[in-house]
Protein backbone atom coordinates (compact mmCIF):
# COMPACT_ATOMS: atom_id res chain seq x y z
CA UNK A 1 0.00 0.00 0.00
CA UNK A 2 1.07 3.53 -1.01
CA UNK A 3 1.59 6.01 1.68
CA UNK A 4 -1.35 7.96 0.13
CA UNK A 5 -3.28 5.14 0.40
CA UNK A 6 -3.86 3.67 -3.31
CA UNK A 7 -2.71 0.45 -4.32
CA UNK A 8 0.37 0.22 -5.91
CA UNK A 9 0.16 0.31 -10.21
CA UNK A 10 0.59 -3.46 -11.51
CA UNK A 11 4.02 -4.49 -12.68
CA UNK A 12 3.43 -4.74 -16.69
CA UNK A 13 7.06 -5.10 -17.52
CA UNK A 14 6.66 -9.19 -16.98
CA UNK A 15 4.55 -9.71 -19.47
CA UNK A 16 4.53 -13.73 -21.40
CA UNK A 17 6.31 -13.35 -24.57
CA UNK A 18 4.88 -14.56 -27.88
CA UNK A 19 6.84 -17.56 -28.85
CA UNK A 20 7.85 -18.54 -32.59
CA UNK A 21 5.38 -21.36 -31.73
CA UNK A 22 2.42 -19.04 -30.92
CA UNK A 23 3.32 -16.75 -33.94
CA UNK A 24 3.31 -20.27 -36.03
CA UNK A 25 -0.36 -20.94 -35.16
CA UNK A 26 -1.33 -17.53 -35.72
CA UNK A 27 0.04 -17.42 -39.33
CA UNK A 28 -1.19 -20.55 -40.16
CA UNK A 29 -5.29 -19.71 -38.77
CA UNK A 30 -4.90 -16.68 -40.71
CA UNK A 31 -3.65 -18.84 -43.68
CA UNK A 32 -6.61 -21.12 -43.27
CA UNK A 33 -8.91 -18.08 -43.07
CA UNK A 34 -7.74 -17.09 -46.24
CA UNK A 35 -8.29 -20.39 -47.67
CA UNK A 36 -12.17 -21.05 -46.72
CA UNK A 37 -12.71 -17.80 -48.27
CA UNK A 38 -11.55 -18.12 -51.33
CA UNK A 39 -12.86 -21.44 -51.31
CA UNK A 40 -16.31 -20.21 -50.25
CA UNK A 41 -15.60 -17.64 -52.86
CA UNK A 42 -14.65 -20.38 -55.78
CA UNK A 43 -18.22 -21.80 -54.68
CA UNK A 44 -20.34 -18.97 -55.17
CA UNK A 45 -19.22 -18.49 -58.37
CA UNK A 46 -19.72 -21.57 -59.92
CA UNK A 47 -23.33 -21.84 -58.08
CA UNK A 48 -23.93 -18.26 -59.92
CA UNK A 49 -22.12 -19.37 -62.83
CA UNK A 50 -24.04 -23.02 -63.29
CA UNK A 51 -27.61 -22.26 -61.97
CA UNK A 52 -28.60 -18.16 -62.38
CA UNK A 53 -26.42 -16.76 -65.21
CA UNK A 54 -23.56 -16.75 -67.20
CA UNK A 55 -21.99 -15.05 -69.72
CA UNK A 56 -21.43 -15.75 -73.69
CA UNK A 57 -19.96 -14.13 -76.15
CA UNK A 58 -21.27 -13.32 -79.90
CA UNK A 59 -18.66 -14.62 -82.18
CA UNK A 60 -20.61 -13.46 -85.58
CA UNK A 61 -23.09 -11.56 -87.38
CA UNK A 62 -25.92 -14.74 -87.43
CA UNK A 63 -28.03 -12.36 -85.41
CA UNK A 64 -28.19 -9.52 -86.19
CA UNK A 65 -29.86 -6.84 -86.18
CA UNK A 66 -30.42 -7.89 -82.41
CA UNK A 67 -27.05 -8.61 -81.75
CA UNK A 68 -23.85 -7.62 -83.21
CA UNK A 69 -20.19 -9.60 -83.07
CA UNK A 70 -18.34 -7.86 -80.14
CA UNK A 71 -21.19 -8.80 -77.59
CA UNK A 72 -20.92 -9.92 -74.64
CA UNK A 73 -24.50 -10.94 -73.27
CA UNK A 74 -25.72 -12.62 -70.07
CA UNK A 75 -27.62 -16.02 -70.26
CA UNK A 76 -30.01 -17.13 -67.85
CA UNK A 77 -29.64 -20.43 -66.73
CA UNK A 78 -32.55 -21.78 -64.98
CA UNK A 79 -35.37 -21.37 -67.78
CA UNK A 80 -34.81 -24.43 -69.29
CA UNK A 81 -33.68 -26.61 -66.27
CA UNK A 82 -29.90 -28.06 -65.89
CA UNK A 83 -27.96 -30.57 -67.23
CA UNK A 84 -24.15 -31.25 -67.29
CA UNK A 85 -23.50 -28.33 -69.94
CA UNK A 86 -24.73 -25.92 -66.99
CA UNK A 87 -21.32 -27.07 -65.03
CA UNK A 88 -17.75 -25.68 -65.65
CA UNK A 89 -16.32 -27.93 -67.72
CA UNK A 90 -19.34 -29.95 -68.49
CA UNK A 91 -18.82 -31.65 -65.65
CA UNK A 92 -20.66 -35.24 -65.54
CA UNK A 93 -22.38 -34.87 -61.85
CA UNK A 94 -25.95 -34.15 -63.41
CA UNK A 95 -27.69 -37.48 -65.07
CA UNK A 96 -29.79 -36.37 -67.72
CA UNK A 97 -31.87 -32.89 -67.53
CA UNK A 98 -33.17 -32.08 -64.20
CA UNK A 99 -36.12 -29.18 -63.88
CA UNK A 100 -36.77 -29.32 -67.54
CA UNK A 101 -39.01 -27.12 -69.57
CA UNK A 102 -39.19 -26.13 -73.24
CA UNK A 103 -38.77 -22.64 -74.39
CA UNK A 104 -40.98 -20.24 -76.10
CA UNK A 105 -41.61 -19.52 -79.47
CA UNK A 106 -39.28 -16.50 -80.13
CA UNK A 107 -36.91 -17.18 -76.89
CA UNK A 108 -33.31 -16.72 -77.34
CA UNK A 109 -31.14 -19.35 -76.95
CA UNK A 110 -27.80 -20.71 -76.27
CA UNK A 111 -27.10 -24.06 -77.25
CA UNK A 112 -24.54 -26.73 -77.40
CA UNK A 113 -23.76 -27.68 -81.57
CA UNK A 114 -25.05 -31.14 -82.15
CA UNK A 115 -21.94 -32.31 -83.25
CA UNK A 116 -18.64 -30.32 -82.13
CA UNK A 117 -20.65 -29.06 -79.29
CA UNK A 118 -19.30 -25.71 -79.51
CA UNK A 119 -22.13 -22.79 -78.08
CA UNK A 120 -23.90 -21.24 -80.83
CA UNK A 121 -27.13 -18.88 -80.32
CA UNK A 122 -30.27 -18.53 -82.32
CA UNK A 123 -34.26 -17.92 -82.32
CA UNK A 124 -36.43 -20.78 -81.33
CA UNK A 125 -39.27 -20.87 -84.38
CA UNK A 126 -40.62 -24.25 -84.08
CA UNK A 127 -41.50 -26.33 -80.78
CA UNK A 128 -41.85 -30.20 -81.25
CA UNK A 129 -44.95 -31.08 -83.16
CA UNK A 130 -45.12 -27.75 -85.16
CA UNK A 131 -44.70 -27.94 -89.28
CA UNK A 132 -42.35 -25.36 -90.44
CA UNK A 133 -41.83 -24.40 -94.09
CA UNK A 134 -40.31 -21.22 -95.73
CA UNK A 135 -41.82 -19.82 -98.93
CA UNK A 136 -40.09 -16.79 -100.70
CA UNK A 137 -38.72 -16.02 -96.93
CA UNK A 138 -41.32 -16.06 -95.02
CA UNK A 139 -41.50 -18.90 -92.54
CA UNK A 140 -44.78 -21.13 -92.37
CA UNK A 141 -45.34 -22.21 -88.76
CA UNK A 142 -48.34 -25.06 -88.82
CA UNK A 143 -49.41 -23.94 -92.18
CA UNK A 144 -49.89 -20.82 -91.62
CA UNK A 145 -47.31 -17.66 -93.04
CA UNK A 146 -45.50 -15.76 -90.00
CA UNK A 147 -46.84 -12.00 -90.67
CA UNK A 148 -43.64 -10.28 -92.23
CA UNK A 149 -43.86 -6.06 -92.48
CA UNK A 150 -40.81 -4.61 -93.81
CA UNK A 151 -39.50 -1.44 -91.84
CA UNK A 152 -37.01 1.03 -91.96
CA UNK A 153 -33.45 -0.57 -93.06
CA UNK A 154 -30.83 -1.38 -90.35
CA UNK A 155 -27.30 0.79 -91.01
CA UNK A 156 -24.20 -0.80 -89.62
CA UNK A 157 -21.27 0.53 -88.65
CA UNK A 158 -18.31 -1.31 -90.45
CA UNK A 159 -15.42 -1.98 -87.77
CA UNK A 160 -13.07 -5.19 -87.29
CA UNK A 161 -15.79 -6.56 -85.50
CA UNK A 162 -18.13 -6.38 -88.41
CA UNK A 163 -17.88 -6.38 -91.80
CA UNK A 164 -20.40 -5.80 -95.28
CA UNK A 165 -21.69 -9.07 -96.17
CA UNK A 166 -21.64 -9.21 -100.02
CA UNK A 167 -25.24 -9.07 -101.21
CA UNK A 168 -25.62 -5.77 -98.47
CA UNK A 169 -25.50 -2.04 -99.55
CA UNK A 170 -22.32 -0.44 -98.54
CA UNK A 171 -23.05 3.36 -97.73
CA UNK A 172 -21.54 6.33 -96.42
CA UNK A 173 -17.93 5.51 -98.35
CA UNK A 174 -17.96 2.03 -97.18
CA UNK A 175 -18.07 3.09 -93.30
CA UNK A 176 -21.83 1.55 -93.00
CA UNK A 177 -23.24 -1.27 -94.12
CA UNK A 178 -27.39 -0.85 -95.09
CA UNK A 179 -29.59 -4.17 -94.83
CA UNK A 180 -33.16 -4.39 -95.91
CA UNK A 181 -35.21 -5.02 -92.55
CA UNK A 182 -38.53 -6.49 -91.37
CA UNK A 183 -40.23 -7.36 -88.52
CA UNK A 184 -41.74 -10.98 -87.82
CA UNK A 185 -44.43 -11.40 -85.49
CA UNK A 186 -45.46 -15.01 -84.06
CA UNK A 187 -48.75 -15.95 -83.81
CA UNK A 188 -47.80 -15.48 -79.59
CA UNK A 189 -47.96 -11.93 -80.62
CA UNK A 190 -43.67 -12.28 -79.55
CA UNK A 191 -42.61 -9.90 -82.84
CA UNK A 192 -38.29 -9.29 -83.63
CA UNK A 193 -36.07 -7.62 -86.50
CA UNK A 194 -34.50 -9.75 -89.11
CA UNK A 195 -32.65 -9.28 -92.19
CA UNK A 196 -33.16 -10.64 -95.65
CA UNK A 197 -30.73 -10.40 -98.78
CA UNK A 198 -32.92 -10.85 -100.94
CA UNK A 199 -33.85 -14.37 -103.39
CA UNK A 200 -31.28 -17.17 -102.01
CA UNK A 201 -31.58 -20.90 -102.43
CA UNK A 202 -32.47 -20.95 -98.52
CA UNK A 203 -35.54 -18.86 -98.76
CA UNK A 204 -37.90 -21.95 -99.24
CA UNK A 205 -38.28 -25.50 -98.16
CA UNK A 206 -40.93 -28.00 -97.91
CA UNK A 207 -42.78 -28.38 -94.87
CA UNK A 208 -40.39 -30.00 -91.97
CA UNK A 209 -42.11 -31.83 -88.65
CA UNK A 210 -40.12 -30.78 -85.74
CA UNK A 211 -39.47 -34.11 -83.19
CA UNK A 212 -40.50 -35.06 -79.88
CA UNK A 213 -37.53 -33.49 -77.60
CA UNK A 214 -36.61 -31.33 -80.68
CA UNK A 215 -36.62 -27.37 -81.50
CA UNK A 216 -36.25 -25.48 -85.10
CA UNK A 217 -33.96 -22.58 -84.47
CA UNK A 218 -33.01 -19.64 -87.12
CA UNK A 219 -30.59 -16.69 -87.26
CA UNK A 220 -32.18 -13.33 -87.42
CA UNK A 221 -29.83 -12.67 -90.32
CA UNK A 222 -31.74 -15.23 -92.35
CA UNK A 223 -29.35 -15.52 -95.16
CA UNK A 224 -26.22 -15.58 -93.16
CA UNK A 225 -27.21 -17.83 -90.29
CA UNK A 226 -26.03 -21.82 -90.45
CA UNK A 227 -29.50 -22.94 -88.35
CA UNK A 228 -31.76 -25.44 -88.57
CA UNK A 229 -32.42 -25.41 -92.32
CA UNK A 230 -29.06 -26.76 -92.89
CA UNK A 231 -27.81 -30.53 -91.95
CA UNK A 232 -25.89 -30.64 -88.40
CA UNK A 233 -22.03 -30.36 -89.39
CA UNK A 234 -19.33 -29.49 -87.28
CA UNK A 235 -18.95 -25.66 -87.81
CA UNK A 236 -21.98 -25.45 -89.94
CA UNK A 237 -25.41 -25.89 -89.63
CA UNK A 238 -27.32 -27.62 -86.53
CA UNK A 239 -30.13 -29.45 -88.15
CA UNK A 240 -33.12 -29.74 -85.33
CA UNK A 241 -31.58 -29.25 -82.13
CA UNK A 242 -31.97 -31.67 -78.76
CA UNK A 243 -33.64 -29.82 -75.83
CA UNK A 244 -31.13 -31.45 -73.89
CA UNK A 245 -28.35 -29.35 -75.43
CA UNK A 246 -29.47 -26.19 -74.27
CA UNK A 247 -27.53 -24.04 -71.68
CA UNK A 248 -29.65 -20.66 -71.23
CA UNK A 249 -31.57 -18.20 -72.67
CA UNK A 250 -30.23 -14.99 -73.85
CA UNK A 251 -30.84 -11.88 -71.38
CA UNK A 252 -28.70 -9.24 -71.36
CA UNK A 253 -25.87 -7.48 -73.51
CA UNK A 254 -23.42 -6.35 -70.60
CA UNK A 255 -20.66 -4.97 -72.90
CA UNK A 256 -19.87 -4.52 -76.96
CA UNK A 257 -17.14 -3.74 -78.57
CA UNK A 258 -16.51 -2.96 -82.35
CA UNK A 259 -13.26 -4.83 -81.73
CA UNK A 260 -10.73 -1.60 -83.08
CA UNK A 261 -9.35 -1.59 -79.18
CA UNK A 262 -5.32 -2.21 -78.31
CA UNK A 263 -4.29 -3.11 -75.05
CA UNK A 264 -1.43 -1.09 -75.10
CA UNK A 265 -3.57 2.18 -76.35
CA UNK A 266 -6.43 2.09 -72.89
CA UNK A 267 -7.95 4.64 -74.27
CA UNK A 268 -8.68 2.82 -76.93
CA UNK A 269 -10.83 0.65 -74.46
CA UNK A 270 -13.06 3.21 -74.12
CA UNK A 271 -13.92 4.47 -78.04
CA UNK A 272 -13.78 0.95 -78.87
CA UNK A 273 -17.09 0.24 -76.43
CA UNK A 274 -20.51 0.65 -78.06
CA UNK A 275 -21.92 2.31 -75.02
CA UNK A 276 -25.22 2.31 -76.72
CA UNK A 277 -26.18 -1.36 -76.69
CA UNK A 278 -24.92 -2.25 -72.87
CA UNK A 279 -27.68 -3.33 -70.59
CA UNK A 280 -30.20 -3.77 -73.66
CA UNK A 281 -32.56 -6.94 -73.03
CA UNK A 282 -32.81 -9.69 -75.84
Amino acid sequence: MSTDGTAPAADTSAETPVTKADTSAQESESWGDYLKFVGKLVLAVVIFRSFLFSPFTIPSESMLPRLENGDYLVAAKWPYGFSNYSLPFEAPLISGRIFASLPERGDVVIFKHPVDGTDYVKRVIGLPGDTVAMRGGQVVLNGDPVAKQAIGDFVLNVSPNTKCHPLAVTVAAGTKCQYTRFRETLPSGKSYEVLDFGRSIQDDFEPVMVPDGQLFVMGDNRDNSMDSRFPARPAGGVGMVDADLLVGRASMVLWSTDGSAEWPKPWTWFTAARWDRMGDGI
